[in-house]
């Protein structure tokens, strides 16, 4: 059974990819690099070692993955010492980057290149040709993904190629000019495409993990809609940023023709027929199930790439759950949370967005059509029924709760996305309400300081403090539905623009938008929103979309930024519920005066945050780098 393997890229993900890494061991050490590819066991650690610098983003909840949740406004971490906090706290800067990735993605580089030029010349005969190639595009796939990696933090980066830089010369030697950020998007599109042409659909069960066709065309089709979208499309504040002989380094003019390309781009993921929308088996018509099912079953037919492969979900059960039900030694305390304004977002049972704004105080202003209450109602307490834990099997009692109108007939994916505190959390056959109000039973040393918690990653069927483990989690660093918003996006985008091509189907588009919505029990976005009847009213409406259905997994700090709004959304007060100076009247239940919009934390962006600044050892070594705008 797929779920019963130990899949080989769940152990390259554990390969240390330090400095001292597998290819760079010294002619004095038991291992000669001549070594390596005259026996297969070691080649193939070779293979592990390179294919072990893709990041596991299961691992979103750590230290790194924390920078992608709470650096924008849908998540808040409870975090001191985390990488983000340079960015929120406003001291982000060449000495203070978030993470240290920029060093260890430009080995990762090296050291594939040094496999590529090497994994064929392995002279034992039980290195099969099929083990050759499977390595070698795997590695080459890796190559290309980490490019893509740098380049959405820091822009237009180094090109090496083939070239293995030699590390005993001088550093005046190192000395080389930024590739333009065309001539970054033509490397990883063409090495990209040679992956695609050249992998499979589908591995075998030994392989599970490993790059496919879809998910190198995937890379393409995200990078090509990042690179239509203002960032990196005739953005004015980084046309400045040159070269010594003055050439620009970003796309001085906008080109919408790009928008053609992005929607190309992810229609071609789309046309490999490979992939499908996930939908329980049992109960397809289950919009809860549906959706929660995607984060659940293993390797499911949404799934394109799960970037590190089967991950345990300790780590996801432990911080998104409450301290009260964290028994036996186990510790958590639900420290990741969404923030009020990531609650706000989702849409009403009507399937329209209920929120279209917030006044200077941070009062919301409301879409009356959306069957939302009106601002001064929203925290009237009222009887509320969690339709998921309905799903889940549970019982109406537990399934109801004494909680404000602004938890009433929401969206699906509203209730498999948040714990509101008061409500029941569902622990297999047990379960019990948190608030996380003083003395509350969800509050620890460490909680959810905007008084929610993410539920999505939560695996409901599973005792967690009782059991101590949970079945594994594929991580969705690329699926379906993400394509067809990416798709829908750039066929409004280009309808803005006045511009089309091949593949440019608005119709297609909003056909894709309707079985989205579906799979999730809401009616047509065209149904919901009659008025919507120009492309930048759908492209609002996709944006909000967008942000629901691909909620805490790592997309939002790369949207703000490409659609350059971070200035807006990821600056100034971060509302929750009134947690953090209340006493909690009972273990579980919610203060009179928690029931409050609260502005638990201020949070700073500034224009040069939109890319990382390249680091400071980097500067000092580099006398030909043109650091990025306002560094």
């Amino acid at each position: 059974m797929k779920r019963l393997n130990i899949l080989l890229i769940a152990l390259i993900a554990m390969v240390a990819a330090s400095c001292d890494s597998f290819l760079n061991r010294q002619e004095d050490e038991q291992m000669t690099f001549e070594k390596i590819w005259q026996q297969r066991s070691y080649t193939q650690q070779a293979f592990n070692n390179c294919m072990g610098y893709l990041p596991a983003d299961a691992n979103i909840l750590t230290n790194n993955g924390y920078t992608y949740l709470a650096a924008t406004d849908e998540a808040t971490v409870f975090n001191e010492t985390a990488g983000f906090n340079v960015i929120i706290r406003g001291s982000l800067g060449t000495n203070t980057l978030p993470h240290g990735s920029f060093a260890s993605w430009y080995e990762g580089i090296r050291d594939c290149t040094v496999f590529l030029q090497n994994v064929y010349t392995c002279s034992d005969p039980n290195a099969t040709k099929t083990d050759l190639d499977r390595w070698y595009w795997g590695v080459r796939f890796t190559r290309a993904y980490l490019y893509y990696l740098l380049m959405r933090e820091w822009g237009p980066i180094f090109l090496l190629g083939d070239e293995l830089i030699d590390f005993t010369l001088p550093t005046s030697e190192y000395a080389r000019e930024r590739n333009t950020w065309d001539e970054c998007m033509d490397y990883v599109v063409s090495e990209m495409t040679i992956c695609a042409e050249n992998t499979p659909d589908t591995w075998d069960s030994s392989y599970m993990g490993m790059p496919t066709r879809g998910a190198a065309l995937a890379v393409i089709a995200r990078l090509k809609l990042y690179a239509a979208r203002d960032l990196f499309n005739g953005n004015s504040m980084y046309k400045g940023v040159r070269n010594e002989d003055g050439t620009a380094l970003f796309p001085t003019e906008k080109d919408p023709m790009r928008w053609v390309e992005a929607a190309q781009a992810n229609l071609a993921v789309i046309q490999t027929g490979t992939y499908s929308l996930y939908k329980d088996e049992e109960h397809p018509e289950n919009a809860y199930l549906n959706y929660s099912g995607i984060f659940k079953e293993a390797w499911n037919s949404e799934l394109i790439f799960c970037s590190g492969g089967y991950r345990s979900n300790n780590t996801f059960m432990s911080n998104t759950s409450p301290m009260s039900l964290l028994k036996g030694g186990y510790n958590g305390g639900g420290q990741f949370a969404p923030t009020q304004q990531q609650v706000d977002a989702y849409a009403m049972a009507t399937g329209r967005y209920p929120i279209t704004g917030y006044e200077s105080d941070g009062t919301p202003k409301v879409d009356v059509a959306s069957g939302y209450p009106a601002p001064s109602s929203e925290f009237k307490v009222t009887s509320v029924t969690n339709p998921y834990l309905v799903a889940l099997g549970e019982s109406t009692t537990n399934a109801n709760s004494s909680s404000p109108l602004m938890y009433k007939d929401r969206e699906p994916r509203f209730y498999v996305n948040v714990y509101w505190p008061g409500s029941y959390f569902k622990c297999a056959r047990e379960g019990d309400a948190a608030t996380f109000a003083i003395g509350g039973s969800g509050r620890g040393t460490v909680y959810p300081r905007s008084g929610y918690m993410v539920n999505k990653y939560y695996d409901h069927s599973r005792n967690y403090y009782q059991n101590g483990s949970s079945n594994s989690i594929t991580f969705p660093t690329f699926r379906l539905a993400e394509i067809y918003l990416n798709y829908i996006e750039a066929v409004l985008e280009c309808e803005k623009a006045g511009v089309s091509g091949q593949g440019v189907d608005h119709e297609y588009a909003m056909q894709l938008w309707a079985e989205l919505r579906e799979r999730s029990g809401m009616k047509p976005i065209t149904s919901a929103y009659p008025e919507a009847n120009t492309p930048a009213a759908l492209i609002d409406l996709v944006r909000r979309e967008r942000r629901v259905e691909l909620a805490h997994e790592g997309h939002r700090y790369f949207d703000t930024r490409t659609w350059m709004i971070a200035e807006q959304t990821d600056k100034g007060p971060m509302y929750g519920l009134n947690v953090v100076n209340v006493k909690a009247g009972s273990s579980s239940s919610v203060p009179a005066d928690g029931w409050a919009r609260y502005a638990y934390e201020e949070r700073t962006f500034k224009n040069n945050y939109y890319l990382l600044p390249f680091p400071q050892w980097e500067v000092n070594r580099n006398s030909k780098l043109q650091q990025n705008f306002g560094w």
